[in-house]
């Protein structure tokens, strides 16, 4: 696409005697004045590389900051990448500098050629604002255009609807380069086009309302899953070109299916092609390693009280929801921003202006990013992968949060894990790990997460977590994603947990989709597909998942017996939910539970049918309530209940 024409005829000879261009520019004076005063959010319009016909002549305007260099070149396959050659001109005291290179086509190989104030320091950098790179371990970015036709008009019209609070989210969480292989090819990955059928069609038999996809900005290192990004506006060439990954989501958004995308800017590597020392100066990151320098990972830390870095990171932000159509971003490492001190041990870390250990740059960052995404797009989401106990996180700024739409359930996560791993025999000691969570269940729009954290570095897979001979290692595990359904809020499942996957996840190989010949393993696939439909159809288990009006407890204090049952409500109808689970072995016949309605109790879904590979205990399909009072309520069931089991109830509305 055509960027600009400009006329006027001013051209500098290089070194090499190769002409350049320094007359045409898509910087204006407002986009430098936003840009230094952080406020520029569309800045992959403005610097980077971009096609243009100057006067006929075709080639390509290149911008780069970099404030403190003496000098700086394009250098690429176009020139053979002569360091002398096409050296770019600083624009006023703004620290960018232009030039339009004749003959430049898409395709071309480039990088930034920097000779700094600093030492004489010199360095080739990718562009930090490129479309496309390399696939690695290459290193130069590639120039691109991003024109693609959408056909995702009816999915985008319907998005707010889809994504709201009171919908159905359940999201299924995607490591692109493994999900599936292809053996016959080395068991190479699958490109974004190859795996846009056949996700979309797994998704959708699966239930599923949302793919995450963990981090497909570029990155050099395969094994960091993405989450060190040096492509903050380029997709991984690993899988194919920018138009290929759009395909990805068009197609999915076609399906029905949203997609939300893992974004990083919580850190970035410290490889020398990428933002790191970036003109021989600490440019991106703070130059004190006590603030830029991440310990745990080794990274480098955005200055986020540079207005430039913030520029730049907002306009990552956006360019993924304004050019691919993201409906959301899931915001990596939000604890690492919020705290000065997060891994670090006592002097080795410096206190904000008041002393503590709360990052206010970092905060007043986050607010601006959600306040500014929210006003662009009102129809995503924004979560936050936050650990600790950080107050108001998904809040609005006006309120003194930090203006998420949602954030992960950490803790539910761990303490939910830390109770299935128990042996049956111990967990009546363990039932406040369970309940526990009700306490704090409505401070936050939470997403009850089981991510790829819990399956990596030696923690096994989730069925590999559960305890007991494998018949109960399927029925646990059946009955953690039962309750987890059951529960208010969203929902994430990181792949494989759906059918059980046996081995811990490894980025290099696919999953064993192979367990599938097996009946526990479908039964396990089954289930999940169950449980998300009735998750989906019925608003008592999704509108209310924010609001403590949509959850009461019937008893949440039978530990003796470890068993858990509570009523899901709906805002928009009378329907009611009633939950039952049994998170031992021993089956229970007579079990008596309080309900507040009389009539039929409709079994809508038994964890432990024959159809998942349970042992075929259960209700008969259905009880009518009794006049006998139980647990402060005028009716109550008389209940069996299968071993490990979630059962769902569903009252009959009184005519």
């Amino acid at each position: 696409m055509d960027k600009g024409v400009m006329t006027t005829n001013h051209v500098g000879p290089s070194e090499a005697g190769t002409r350049v261009r320094y007359d045409v520019s898509l910087l204006s004076e407002q986009d430098l004045h936003l840009f230094n005063e952080g406020t520029h959010y569309q800045l992959y319009q403005k610097l980077g590389a971009h096609l243009m016909t100057v006067d006929g002549v075709r080639g390509a305007y290149f911008a780069v900051w970099a404030p403190n260099a003496r000098q700086v070149s394009v250098i690429g396959d176009f020139s053979s990448w002569d360091r002398r050659s096409h050296a770019l001109r600083p624009r006023g005291q703004s620290g960018i500098w232009e030039g339009f290179v004749p003959g430049v086509s898409a395709g071309a190989c480039y990088k930034y050629y920097v000779i700094s104030h600093s030492d004489d320091y010199r360095v080739e950098k990718a562009d930090p604002f490129a479309f496309w790179s390399e696939i690695p371990p290459k290193t130069a970015s590639v120039v691109y255009d991003l024109d693609y036709f959408w056909g995702d008009e009816e999915w985008m019209g319907r998005r707010r609807e889809r994504n709201s609070f009171t919908s159905p989210v359940a999201i299924y969480e995607v490591h692109l380069g493994s999900w599936m292989r292809v053996p016959e090819e080395k068991h190479r990955p699958l490109g974004y086009r190859e795996i846009a059928p056949k996700l979309a069609a797994y998704v959708e038999r699966m239930g599923f309302t949302h793919v995450q996809f963990m981090p497909l900005m570029e990155h050099p290192f395969y094994g960091s899953w993405g989450y060190q990004t040096t492509g903050y506006f380029a997709p991984t060439s690993r899988y194919g070109t920018p138009q290929d990954f759009m395909y990805l989501i068009d197609y999915l958004h076609q399906r029905g299916i949203g997609v939300l995308l893992d974004w990083v800017p919580s850190h970035f590597p410290s490889d020398e092609h990428g933002l790191g020392y970036f003109d021989g100066t600490h440019l991106y990151e703070h130059a004190d390693p006590r603030q830029g320098f991440h310990p745990e990972w080794k990274s480098c830390i955005f200055n986020y009280g540079r207005n430039e870095v913030r520029s730049f990171l907002m306009s990552s932000a956006l360019f993924w929801l304004d050019v691919y159509h993201a409906d959301g971003l899931r915001v990596d490492g939000v604890a690492s921003m919020l705290y000065l001190d997060y891994a670090r041990n006592e002097g080795e870390w410096i206190p904000n202006q008041f002393g503590g250990r709360e990052n206010l740059e970092a905060v007043a960052f986050l607010r601006r990013f959600n306040e500014d995404v929210y006003k662009s797009h009102p129809s995503v989401q924004t979560i936050a992968e936050e650990s600790t106990a950080w107050p108001m996180v998904s809040r609005p700024p006006y309120l003194g949060g930090l203006g998420f739409g949602m954030k992960w359930d950490m803790g539910w996560m761990h303490d939910t894990l830390v109770y299935f791993s128990k042996d049956p025999i111990h967990r009546q000691y363990h039932h406040n790990q369970l309940t526990f969570r009700m306490v704090y269940a409505w401070t936050e729009n939470f997403v009850l997460p089981l991510s790829h954290d819990e399956v990596v570095y030696g923690k096994g897979s989730l069925l590999g977590k559960m305890p007991g001979d494998d018949w109960q290692k399927f029925a646990n595990l059946r009955l953690l994603l039962g309750y987890m359904y059951a529960q208010p809020g969203k929902k994430l499942l990181f792949m494989g947990g759906e059918f059980g996957q046996w081995r811990e996840w490894n980025h290099d190989e696919s999953l064993d989709w192979n367990l599938l010949e097996y009946a526990p393993h479908q039964g396990l696939q089954k289930w999940v597909q169950d449980v998300n439909r009735l998750y989906r159809s019925e608003p008592a288990l999704h509108e209310l998942d924010f609001d403590q009006a949509g959850f009461e407890w019937i008893d949440c204090n039978d530990g003796a017996s470890s068993t858990l049952s509570f009523i899901r409500k709906a805002k928009s109808t009378e329907d009611i939910v009633l939950v039952v689970c049994n998170f031992t072995p021993v089956a229970r016949s007579g079990y008596r539970i309080g309900v507040p309605r009389g009539g039929l109790w409709k079994e809508i879904l038994n964890g432990d049918s024959p159809d998942y590979g349970g042992s075929g205990l259960g209700n008969l399909g259905g009880l009518q309530a009794e006049p006998v009072p139980s647990h402060g309520r005028p009716h109550s069931l008389s209940l069996t209940l299968p071993p490990l089991a979630a059962l769902f109830f569903k009252a009959e509305i009184p005519g």
